[in-house]
């Protein structure tokens, strides 16, 4: 499994009977995690001084007691975010995929040249703002407009070069479709795609069935000469080693190089173990 020890404003304290309890910078949160089947382990003694806690209620939920501020930021080495409690649990951030943008970032750094980054399904910009850090020029592709002025924050919050980032409100299959059409390349490719979701016709997006034909249309647009690939998934019913032997079908069998595939997990600090994010599955030259 991969994680991340370079956390200093994020910590998961404890984990049990389907919540999480995080410090995210000073504010305490208790969130709903599918991913916590275990009950009876709630040892911190932070359960109940949790700053705030989101409630699950029918196919939604609403954050309760919230003695926290409307926003406040975490910092990530040279990075900086914005954090907010959301609807659906969310807070604007998956401090998980720190590991992935520390792989990359090593990549993009060492790569010699100018690497042109599309981030897919890139939300409020964790992997956007890391890669634009590290030197890259990125695109940036989301459909919903609010995830991407979140992502321009924190993009300003981080210092990122003027214009290292290309910001684009968009469909991301369409978004493909298109750079397809003109002859577009990237050299790199990242997508965070999600388990569900509609199209902008109203088609139905379900991860199982649209990921190996997605792969496939994303990986027409890289370069001749691409540098890494990433595909992420929080859908417990693909496995990583099913997305690496899809990125293997779509990249690896044309430009060679190395792919590998893991879950991604959090240290939880009460116990020492390692609490499931999701996996991802990487290529690189």
């Amino acid at each position: 499994m991969w994680t991340t020890k370079n956390w200093v404003d994020y910590e998961l304290l404890d984990s049990s009977d389907g919540e999480r309890l995080e410090r995210w910078n000073k504010y305490i949160l208790r969130r709903p995690d599918p991913q916590v089947v275990w009950n009876g382990h709630k040892a911190s003694k932070l359960w109940g001084k949790a700053d705030a806690i989101y409630t699950r209620e029918g196919g939604g939920g609403h954050w309760s007691k919230c003695d926290v501020p409307d926003h406040w930021t975490v910092d990530y080495k040279d990075l900086k975010f914005k954090i907010k409690p959301m609807g659906f649990k969310h807070t604007g951030l998956f401090p998980e995929q720190a590991v992935n943008w520390d792989w990359f970032s090593d990549i993009i750094k060492n790569s010699g040249r100018k690497v042109k980054v599309l981030n897919l399904f890139a939300y409020t910009g964790g992997a956007s703002v890391a890669a634009a850090k590290a030197g890259a020029e990125v695109y940036h592709v989301d459909a919903a407009k609010n995830m991407v002025e979140h992502a321009k924050e924190n993009a300003a919050l981080s210092n990122c070069p003027e214009g290292s980032i290309r910001f684009f409100v968009d469909d991301c299959t369409r978004f493909l479709n298109f750079a397809r059409k003109k002859n577009i390349k990237y050299d790199a490719v990242i997508m965070d795609p999600p388990s569900y979701g509609r199209g902008p016709s109203g088609e139905v997006w379900k991860l199982e069935d649209c990921i190996g034909e997605f792969i496939e249309l994303a990986a027409s647009v890289l370069s001749d000469d691409p540098v890494f690939f990433l595909v992420n998934s929080y859908t417990t019913g693909i496995s990583p080693s099913s997305m690496g032997y899809m990125v293997d079908l779509s990249v690896k069998s044309k430009f060679g190089g190395k792919s590998e595939a893991d879950e991604i997990g959090i240290l939880v600090k009460q116990t020492g173990g390692v609490l499931p994010c999701g996996g991802s599955a990487r290529w690189s030259k």
